[in-house]
């Protein structure tokens, strides 16, 4: 029986296994939820939040900031991060009380 290894790859190179289905088969439409700035790392723990609630995410760096990811570390131009269009509210939902909970 052979193992498969996921060393030296991101979660991300699972994303269209993870990503819900229409009834053909093919992926849903992606919905645009956000913009994130990189700065402090608000966009890893929004997308680990939603992860970890079982909605996966797309992040496309607009821009060159696929370039500025690379070299800096982090994009001038943030990160939006696109989730199922069918899971969207949900998504939405899940921000709205994590930006209640942070200003409490």
């Amino acid at each position: 029986m052979e193992k498969e290894t996921d060393w030296g790859k991101s979660n991300q190179s699972r994303l269209y296994d993870r990503w819900p289905k229409d009834g053909n088969g093919e992926p849903e439409a992606p919905a645009l939820l956000c913009n994130c700035k990189s700065l402090d790392f608000s966009d890893e723990l929004r997308i680990n939040m939603l992860e970890a609630y079982g909605i996966p995410c797309l992040r496309i760096y607009p821009g060159d900031g696929s370039f500025g990811k690379l070299i800096l570390g982090m994009s001038g131009q943030g990160v939006d991060i696109y989730v199922p269009s069918s899971l969207l509210e949900e998504a939405q939902e899940l921000c709205r009380a994590e930006a209640e909970e942070v200003s409490d």
